[in-house]
């Protein structure tokens, strides 16, 4: 549970960045990079919440894709800096 919450929280302070940058760049991949945060959050932390409340084992396996989301969202995030 404590990467669970330690990404989260990360993963806010990384909206805040997003919606710093959606003000200084209007982009379409500020904007994509903050729902891949939050797809992030609910996916990767999600699961990891739910698998040790319950531990239900599979929740583990999907875990990476919301890691996958993450890190997309930092490429887009930068990415979306890098065209501003």
């Amino acid at each position: 549970i404590d990467v669970a919450a330690r990404y989260q929280m990360y993963h806010a302070l990384g909206l805040i960045a997003v919606a710093w940058a959606s003000s200084q760049w209007n982009s379409q991949l500020t904007t994509a990079s903050g729902w891949l945060f939050v797809a992030g959050i609910v996916i990767f932390s999600g699961s990891l919440y739910v698998l040790s409340l319950t531990g239900i084992r599979q929740l583990g396996a999907i875990a990476p894709i919301g890691g996958l989301a993450f890190i997309i969202g930092w490429f887009c995030l930068i990415w979306g800096a890098m065209r501003s």
